[in-house]
């Protein structure tokens, strides 16, 4: 089931290019303009200037594994995110285990000390450097700045059982985002992009599901978050509290300073 998803996928995605470039030039062009309006409402929606230009944030939260759909393990994060390419999130109560990203190198920061991540044996991670080159921000902030860039209104679509607007932006690598936009609100309802595993070389799907948004210093922001993986729930995200532009120390993400934080019980 899994192959034939992906190759109906793929046929999908080479179809809607192949139909633009054979439509009349006039309507090719309609087409992207629509295209471009989806696009724009979108980012006003999230917070126009403010949502593209944030530099950061620090938000605390709830996460959940799951495998085979059952929730496998869940706890507290904190985590501290700056634009383009840190991250750092402090897991459990005492937030004495750290998993620090920097560009595309990762670590893990424990009371023994820090050990870089092997991203070749480490599938999670892998897969996380990679949500991030595929995430919203990177999208909408340097994607579409991009000589060649293609976007394709395709038509209506369905989001967990929601009317949406379907949009698909494919960049000057040939590398596509769709995204499946509320037509009210205009705000995401969910992403989905398709990469080759560096192993074994399958071709995966990765969907991810937002909700319950809600507006925090003019920027609005997914509180709950859902990532598919070919089909299969394998994380999800509450925020319980965020705030943008906090302006915190790059010791934070020194990778030779940075240290476990923890903090006392109250």
């Amino acid at each position: 089931m899994r192959i034939v998803a992906l190759i109906c996928l793929c046929v999908a995605s080479l179809y809607g290019q192949q139909a633009l470039a054979t439509k009349p030039a006039g309507e090719a062009q309609s087409n992207q303009q629509k295209a471009r309006t989806l696009v724009d409402q979108m980012i006003q929606a999230l917070g126009g200037q403010a949502y593209l230009t944030a530099q950061d944030y620090y938000a605390e939260g709830r996460s959940g594994s799951f495998h085979n759909e059952s929730l496998v393990g869940s706890g507290l994060f904190y985590r501290f995110w700056k634009w383009p390419d840190k991250d750092r999130i402090e897991l459990t109560k005492q937030r004495d285990i750290v998993q620090l990203y920097v560009g595309d190198q990762a670590y893990e920061i424990t009371y023994r000390g820090i050990r870089p991540i092997d991203l070749q044996k480490e599938e999670k991670v892998h897969q996380a450097i990679v949500r991030r080159y595929y995430s919203l921000e990177n999208v909408m902030r340097n994607w579409l700045k991009e000589p060649g860039i293609l976007l394709l209104d395709e038509g209506p679509g369905i989001s967990e059982g929601h009317l949406a607007e379907k949009l698909t932006i494919i960049n000057s690598k040939n590398e596509s985002v769709t995204i499946l936009v509320d037509p009210s609100t205009h705000l995401p309802l969910e992403k989905r992009f398709a990469t080759r595993d560096p192993r074994y070389r399958d071709r995966d799907e990765e969907v991810i599901i937002y909700g319950d948004w809600k507006e925090f210093q003019g920027i609005n922001t997914p509180r709950m978050t859902v990532i598919k993986r070919n089909g299969e729930t394998i994380s999800q995200q509450i925020i319980l509290n965020i705030t943008y532009n906090t302006q915190p120390s790059d010791l934070l993400f020194d990778p030779k300073l940075a240290k476990i934080n923890p903090v006392k019980d109250k």
